[in-house]
């Protein structure tokens, strides 16, 4: 059964908007790997100033040979670095990582 990754990202309240465009600018990269199921970015709807970057996974197995990748340190790294320049600031003010398996759900399609 399929697992899911949440890391908890707390940021200035003024820096979401340019977390949601690091996000953006590298969509896709965990795309082809290995028991890659999904990922989305949570953006808070109240006061919060923590983002949940949600993915799927396969199993365990799948998520620590993607984080040991060299996919995972190029998906990690900023355009700016990227482009050979110096990495700019990080908007992360705290990160945590949250591990879960599904234990039940729907899949929302009626019958």
């Amino acid at each position: 059964m399929s697992i899911i990754k949440i890391n908890a990202i707390t940021v200035a309240p003024d820096s979401g908007d340019e977390l949601a465009r690091r996000f953006a600018a590298r969509a896709g990269a965990v795309d082809g790997s290995d028991g890659f199921e999904g990922f989305e970015l949570l953006k808070p709807t109240d006061d919060r100033t923590t983002w949940l970057v949600l993915t799927r996974w396969r199993d365990e197995d799948a998520f620590n040979a993607w984080t040991h990748s060299r996919a995972f340190g190029e998906g990690h790294r900023s355009e700016a670095e990227r482009a050979g320049e110096p990495a700019p600031k990080p908007v992360g003010i705290s990160s945590e990582l949250w591990s879960f398996e599904v234990a039940g759900g729907s899949t929302g399609k009626g019958s």
